[in-house]
């Protein structure tokens, strides 16, 4: 399972809306599930029907940034509270809260209608180590949707979150404390104990030819990872998927540039430089990958994966600053 952007429009390089039938991009598409209504309040909560997720309504439930294992122990002490109820909130991990950013929308990146209240245009924590630096941990950007690391001695908001969550988990299965040092997981509430969604399958990935099925989201990706090759601006990106469908790479027709959630959905966040699983069988993996879904924060810039890191962040149109991957296929639901 993987959600839709939420992006709606098209855009050309220079940033202006553009009619999106036979551009190739994210809004031509809409792949992904969506749901409509997505939320139902429930006193201070707020059940979102579509990732099973169950969140406070007030986004500044702790009203003041702090550091990572402070917001994980502000989190036990909700528990021991028994807070709206329940003892079973967590920090979310990286997809979890990631799972909640819509990219036709800013400050904050939440749908259209959402029920939130005090959401913070800033960085959030999440239960998930940065792999390429376990001293760092993943945030979350509401003002913008980027998702990169910061020091875990960093201070950030805190959202908490409980409830069964229905999109793949996210693959780390470590825990580390602040100073970057692996310790058990037991107890901790980090992303590496809880293991929180759909678990892979086992292989996740099969090779056919060309071809790369992922058995997990139900998407199938180019074997090769450059396709170019080489770097290339946003607008090239798109021609070269153009060319692929030409002459039916793999024996398709219908290779698209993949949305940024479909990019994501590689991540495996145990491991980095590339940030895929070990058995991954993909070859000429790169750094950065171009998306088709444009920034809504300014339509000048697209979504990219940096792929060494697993962070989500953007990149100029017009500069060749991203390699090209394709994907075919639509999401299977995992429920």
């Amino acid at each position: 399972m993987i959600l839709a952007t939420g992006q709606d429009r098209c855009y050309d390089t220079g940033g202006k809306e553009i009619p999106c039938p036979g551009t190739g991009q994210d809004g031509e598409f809409q792949f992904g599930i969506s749901a409509t209504p997505r939320f139902e309040v429930k006193g201070e909560l707020v059940h979102d029907l579509l990732t099973g997720l169950i969140w406070p309504q007030n986004a500044s439930l702790f009203e003041f940034p702090m550091g990572w294992e402070e917001a994980l122990e502000a989190v036990k002490r909700l528990n021991q509270e028994g807070f709206a109820g329940f003892s079973d909130w967590r920090l979310p991990n990286r997809r979890e809260l990631r799972s909640l950013v819509f990219f036709q929308a800013k400050n904050p990146v939440l749908p259209p209608g959402h029920p939130f209240k005090g959401v913070f245009h800033g960085w959030y924590w999440t239960s998930t180590t940065a792999a390429i630096n376990p001293r760092y941990a993943w945030n979350v950007h509401f003002g913008g949707g980027r998702m990169f690391y910061s020091h875990k001695e960093d201070e950030r908001l805190v959202w908490p979150v409980r409830g069964k969550f229905l999109l793949p988990a996210t693959g780390q299965r470590s825990c580390y404390d602040a100073q970057g040092s692996r310790v058990s997981c037991s107890g901790t509430g980090q992303d590496g104990e809880l293991l929180s969604g759909v678990p892979w399958p086992e292989p996740r990935f099969e090779i056919h030819g060309e071809v790369v099925h992922d058995r997990l989201t139900g998407l199938f990706w180019t074997r090769c990872a450059d396709l170019a090759p080489g770097l290339t601006t946003w607008e090239e990106a798109f021609s070269v998927v153009a060319e692929l469908n030409r002459r039916k790479y793999g024996g398709f027709s219908d290779w698209r540039l993949p949305n940024i959630n479909e990019l994501e959905s590689l991540v495996d966040a145990e491991y980095h430089s590339p940030a895929l699983s070990r058995a991954h069988p993909f070859l000429e993996v790169r750094e950065f990958y171009w998306s088709s879904t444009t920034s809504f924060y300014d339509p000048l810039w697209a979504w990219a994966l940096y792929l060494t890191k697993g962070a989500v962040g953007i990149g100029l149109k017009y500069g060749r600053h991203f390699y090209v991957w394709a994907v075919r296929g639509r999401v299977k639901p995992l429920i």
